[in-house]
């Protein structure tokens, strides 16, 4: 199973059915969705998540919802019969309560929502008709500070996230607490690496950069031993540049501890400077 239908198959077996205002705005969070149609005779919910439509018909059993099961393909449908109880439930609007709160929220991601496997990439999002819906939606969640952001596309609205903490907290808050450690042991694990990769390639950085310094620094020393040059410099120079020949893949600083009187990196890289000004003069 994908990571998005292992969070629904576990809000999905919440056993809290005898709370019927619960039940209540759990749906309407369903009806809001972009997976539902409306028409005369009432409303149609479509959805191939099979933990879903099981959640959905006994959320409908237990309000006393009359409906319809059908299944076309991998789609499995409801058609829920046009009523008063149906009307009601669809006039609520923002509720104080915290639990009905986060049930509408719940309900809505069931109803159209999805989530990435955080293994290849953050993304969250549920599918909206209508933009107020979504925005419905959107407000709730900044109650609990989850920061969604809509987009429009193809006359439909999107409400996403692609940052890993929000997506963590919005598993949260809809009852998610083996998503969210699992999403938080990924997240942490990419992390991880990310940092190893960045230090690799400081690391890796830093060694091309010696590597080229000392190859253009034996290029120097080599030049003025070939035009026989190398005894008219000072002694001083004449100790750095053979240490150099002899230890090629050498940081300035190791060069510097193994002089007879050891100085430091900024005092070597100023020696072999002056080697390659003197080079540099051979070479006009």
């Amino acid at each position: 199973m994908s990571f998005s239908s292992d969070i629904k198959e576990e809000i999905t077996k919440t056993n809290n059915y005898k709370n019927l205002k619960i039940l209540e705005a759990e749906f309407l969070g369903y009806i809001l969705t972009g997976n539902v149609a409306m028409n005369s005779e009432g409303l149609e919910f479509i959805t191939e998540n099979e933990f879903n439509i099981e959640r959905f018909y006994k959320i409908l059993f237990n309000l006393s919802l009359e409906y319809e099961p059908d299944r076309k393909g991998k789609k499995y449908i409801a058609l829920v019969k046009k009523c008063d109880k149906l009307d009601e439930i669809m006039s609520i609007r923002l509720q104080q309560d915290e639990e009905l709160q986060k049930a509408i929220v719940k309900g809505a991601f069931l109803g159209s929502g999805s989530v990435t496997d955080p293994n290849k990439q953050y993304h969250l999002e549920i599918i909206f008709q209508e933009k107020s819906n979504a925005e419905y939606i959107l407000n709730i969640c900044k109650i609990y500070g989850v920061n969604l952001k809509i987009l429009e596309s193809n006359n439909i609205y999107l409400l996403y996230i692609k940052e890993s903490e929000e997506i963590s907290k919005f598993l949260a808050l809809i009852g998610s607490n083996n998503g969210v450690m699992r999403f938080e042991d990924v997240r942490i694990m990419k992390e991880m690496k990310n940092n190893v990769n960045r230090l690799v390639n400081c690391e890796t950085a830093n060694i091309n950069k010696i590597v080229n310094a000392s190859v253009n620094q034996i290029n120097d020393i080599n030049l003025i031993k070939k035009l026989k040059k190398f005894e008219e410099l000072p002694d001083y120079l004449k100790e750095i540049a053979i240490i150099r020949i002899e230890n090629p893949d050498m940081s300035l600083k190791d060069l510097g501890a193994m002089l007879d009187k050891p100085i430091g990196k900024s005092g070597v890289n100023h020696r072999l400077q002056k080697i390659h000004e003197f080079a540099e003069e051979l070479r006009k």
